[in-house]
């Protein structure tokens, strides 16, 4: 970095070049790594890419984008388009055209009352609703978080990732995760879709990869999406995007060495450990308090959702869930909470405590909960 802190994105550097490869070989079937600023834009790249590849190979029609209910993809117009956060969405609209909703897959909150195996079923069998009502030449991609994040930490049924692959398969769509935050280590594998067996077209990532020691996200495809670029009888076959930091190699070298980090000191297997005495730890708090109503969660990343009545699961207000994370600011420890999102049910804690943490690090925040709950519901 010190040698060469700038060089243009469309030539590549040293340390892009460094990361991409290693990247890759955490990430098997996909081959290609482009570099932006944020998720916000990495996920505008795939997009782009879904686009001229509509347009080059589809004449134009299978450009509609695949989005699911509580996802959030980014803050940027294009990435609201794709948003399934209403409240988030709010007084910033028209939105971009092309854009469709597929139902949420939260079995705690089942649109049908199935569950388990039938809900899955259910869910899958949504999204395949939608294609054809929209017409399956039409979609050009599904987006999907692996875990839905700031939504309510949403983990899907087993045997909705299966289903979601055959669709893709079956109406030619390709498979778009967004590994903005489950991307390195969060859940205990590299990427969130490790953890279902599924095979993506296009990831993008970003919060995990220099862990904000600099700015940098990727957007990584197979070379089967590269390939429809190349053609040297159009001038305009390539893929024609830019990035202001695009060819900054602080975001490279910061990284590497994140990446070195995250396996010298075995964070993968400490988010999987920990996740384990996290999520114990909050089912013990749903034991002790009624107003807990599910707890769900992977690796180091963890939600409690929280209820009026857990016959009625009528959500908690969210006035007193803001209070309960105000209360735990007030003893020095940072948690989350759906926001301003999802339109009555901005009621799920969030945990994403660091890679680092120890078992008395997640017992001092989920001591701090248990104060909290109890000073702010007494």
């Amino acid at each position: 970095m010190i040698k060469l802190n700038y060089f243009a994105g469309s030539a590549g550097s040293i340390p892009g070049s460094i990361f991409a490869e290693k990247l890759i070989d955490k990430m098997p079937g996909l081959s290609r790594v482009y570099y932006c600023n944020s998720g916000s834009e990495a996920n505008e790249k795939a997009f782009k890419m879904v686009r001229q590849i509509s347009h080059k190979h589809r004449g134009g029609k299978k450009y509609k984008i695949l989005y699911r209910e509580r996802d959030y993809h980014g803050t940027t117009v294009a990435t609201l388009s794709a948003g399934g956060q209403q409240e988030r969405n709010a007084q910033y609209g028209p939105f971009a055209p092309g854009f469709v909703e597929v139902p949420h897959c939260l079995e705690y909150r089942s649109q049908d009352g199935t569950m388990g195996a039938q809900y899955a079923a259910a869910s899958v069998k949504a999204i395949e609703d939608v294609i054809l009502r929209e017409g399956p030449e039409t979609i050009g991609s599904l987006c999907l978080e692996p875990i839905t994040a700031g939504g309510g930490i949403i983990i899907a049924p087993d045997g909705y990732w299966e289903g979601v692959q055959e669709l893709c398969k079956k109406y030619d769509i390709l498979l778009h995760i967004d590994e903005v935050v489950c991307g390195l280590g969060r859940t205990g594998t590299w990427f969130g879709y490790q953890q279902f067996g599924v095979q993506p077209d296009i990831v993008t990532m970003a919060k995990g990869v220099a862990s904000g020691y600099a700015a940098i996200s990727c957007c990584v495809t197979t070379n089967a999406v590269f390939d429809q670029f190349k053609d040297d009888t159009d001038r305009m076959s390539y893929f024609r995007d830019i990035s202001t930091f695009g060819g900054c190699t602080a975001g490279p070298a910061a990284a590497i060495e994140n990446m070195k980090i995250i396996e010298e000191e075995s964070l993968l297997q400490n988010s999987a450990d920990m996740g384990v005495h996290l999520k114990g730890n909050l089912n013990a708090l749903m034991d002790k308090h009624a107003c807990i109503g599910d707890v769900r969660g992977m690796g180091l990343f963890a939600g409690a959702e929280l209820v009026a009545d857990r016959a009625s699961k009528d959500p908690l207000d969210e006035k007193q869930v803001m209070a309960i994370v105000a209360d735990c600011m007030a003893q020095g420890v940072i948690i989350g909470a759906t926001n301003r999102s999802v339109p009555g049910h901005n009621n799920t804690l969030l945990f994403a405590p660091a890679l680092v943490a120890t078992k008395d690090d997640i017992n001092h925040i989920t001591d701090a909960v248990d104060q909290a709950i109890t000073r702010v519901l007494s």
